[in-house]
């Protein structure tokens, strides 16, 4: 299963109707790509498996402060940067 390291976003179950409002199961998985990110802070280069949109704000704001703003449950991703 795919699951974005840092925001923990994973698949959703959700429902695709037809015309006749028949319901069918269907998996929405998240964007999910698998990114060498390099914190300056601490110099070093961690591989991780991330969201699109957590991409975009890790390139904006940067790794160290996207730890410090939105916090990080992953024990993976603070052993691989020494936290």
């Amino acid at each position: 299963m795919a699951k974005c390291q840092l925001t923990g976003k994973a698949r959703v179950v959700a429902h695709k109707v037809s015309h006749s409002n028949i319901k069918t199961n269907i998996v929405k998985r998240a964007n999910v790509q698998k990114r060498r990110v390099y914190d300056p802070v601490t110099k070093r280069t961690v591989t991780l498996s991330l969201t699109t949109r957590a991409l975009r704000t890790l390139d904006k704001i940067g790794l160290s402060a996207y730890i410090r703003k939105y916090g990080v449950d992953d024990p993976r991703v603070l052993k691989a940067l020494g936290l």
